[in-house]
């Protein structure tokens, strides 16, 4: 995702926006509450995200294996594998099965892997069509605007913003602020964009290397109609995605659609096999599947940050963070925001690019207490904080690690380490900035803004101790 103005720029844009405090502060309670009803019993809550957790680490533990097994499950089961090492190599294979199969129009389901590589804007720019179809994507695709979360993309605007758009480019519809009715009549122009469409693009929620199926969950059909009604489908997805086993998929299932939306089950849960067989009558002609690294590979490599990788992609995260709930995902600049973002982001492009993001989060752990695979995201991040400015001990996995190392910064840590590991110097230091209290600056830097600057006392606290009759000792 490329940006032109600063983190800064977008977080003060952000805190300034009172409809989207409101937008966002209304909808993340609604999720909060909607999750917390589904898991009364703490107890069984926990030995479900043991289990999720344990799925989830076997897979990455495994990773090579599964993904060798995953690939000789799809090319048995008739589903062309492809692996793409970059972005824009996975763009390229895309675009060239398209072109092979002379495919001009598209239809897509939500798949935050095609944000990530960018794929809308790498086709459009090669005249080739391709339509949002999941409700929240298609609104946001008609704004011009990226998505602001990874499970409801238009979640930062209001009923009567969504309104607003969509009678700006449909004014053949009677103007309405019913979410309902919006939904019947973008249904009505989806569905001949399904019809007509030549190829149909989707992500996927977990690939099972025992059987080489695809498992894709939805709400609204659009998922189950871009993979089966238009003769060719073509599938993308992160690696990190394939599990062992298909009963691996029941217990991610279940704490997967009751920590995103506090469902107990989404409406569609599309298990995908194979292309059209003989005898059958609907589902694509020709499949494939493209397997994407994009950086995933460094991050396994890494153990102490290959747990950003069991991510299963719930929102979860997002919806319970303090500091994403101010300031939207917008904000955040990437692909992936929120904790999880944070986490990997950084991560995948560099510390260099994208390590200021780290300093949005306040270390309040609600982004760890609630992951249901128990990814450790306050440690992550704090890890990360720790390897950008860790200078000559800096990690090699991580692009940048050090980068944001200052000299001044640097000088002070290493002075207070003198200061406060020597009796006597701590001594001397105490006497001199108590004497001297009536010069300390009124503010500092960028820590005094929102913060009052503290002013040395006139006496130490050994002083004051004397004063009070207290033996030294």
């Amino acid at each position: 995702m490329h940006r032109t103005e600063t983190f800064t720029d977008r977080i003060n844009d952000a805190l300034d926006n009172e409809q989207l405090h409101s937008n966002f502060r209304s909808a993340m309670n609604y999720l909060m509450e909607k999750r917390r009803d589904k898991f009364p019993d703490q107890e069984k809550l926990d030995n479900l995200r043991n289990i999720a957790s344990s799925i989830r680490s076997n897979s990455l533990s495994n990773l090579a294996e599964l993904l060798i097994k995953l690939e000789e499950k799809l090319e048995s089961n008739n589903i062309k594998v492809h692996w793409a090492e970059t972005d824009l190599e996975a763009n390229n294979i895309i675009y060239q099965i398209l072109k092979d199969a002379n495919a001009k129009t598209i239809v897509k389901g939500k798949s935050m892997v095609t944000e990530e590589i960018e794929l809308n804007e790498f086709l459009e720019d090669k005249d080739i069509e391709i339509l949002e179809t999941d409700l929240g994507e298609f609104l946001i695709q008609l704004a011009n605007e990226k998505p602001s979360h990874i499970v409801m993309p238009a979640i930062h605007k209001s009923r009567k913003e969504i309104s607003k758009v969509f009678a700006e480019h449909y004014p053949e519809f009677p103007y309405t602020e019913d979410v309902d009715l919006i939904t019947q009549q973008a249904r009505k122009i989806l569905r001949d964009k399904f019809r007509q469409a030549d190829a149909g693009i989707s992500g996927i929620n977990f690939a099972v290397a025992e059987t080489g199926t695809l498992c894709l969950v939805e709400n609204e059909g659009n998922g189950r109609m871009c993979t089966t009604v238009p003769p060719l489908h073509i599938a993308v997805t992160g690696i990190e995605k394939v599990v062992e086993k298909l009963s691996d998929v029941v217990p991610l299932l279940d704490i997967l659609t009751k920590s995103a939306t506090g469902q107990e089950i989404t409406t569609y849960f599309n298990m995908i096999s194979s292309p059209r067989r003989e005898g059958e009558k609907d589902g694509p002609k020709s499949m494939h599947v493209i397997l994407l690294d994009n950086g995933r590979s460094k991050i396994h490599q890494n153990n102490e940050m290959q747990e950003t990788l069991k991510c299963i992609r719930c929102g979860s995260c997002m919806n319970h963070c303090p500091v994403y709930t101010q300031l939207g995902g917008h904000a955040y600049g990437t692909v992936y925001p929120g904790p999880i973002g944070i986490t990997l982001e950084p991560q995948k492009q560099g510390i260099t690019q994208l390590g200021e993001l780290t300093s949005a989060c306040t270390m309040c752990g609600a982004c760890g207490e609630v992951c249901p695979v128990q990814i450790p995201l306050p440690k992550l991040i704090n890890k990360l904080r720790s390897e950008a400015v860790e200078g000559n001990n800096a990690n090699e996995l991580i692009e940048g690690a050090g980068s944001m190392r200052k000299l001044l910064e640097s000088l002070a840590w290493k002075n207070w380490k003198l200061i406060y590991s020597n009796p006597f110097v701590y001594s001397m230091f105490s006497k001199t900035t108590t004497t001297l209290n009536f010069i300390s600056p009124k503010t500092i830097g960028k820590w005094g803004k929102y913060r009052t600057t503290p002013k040395p006392s006139k006496y130490s606290l050994k002083e004051l101790a004397n004063q009070a009759g207290f033996d030294n000792e």
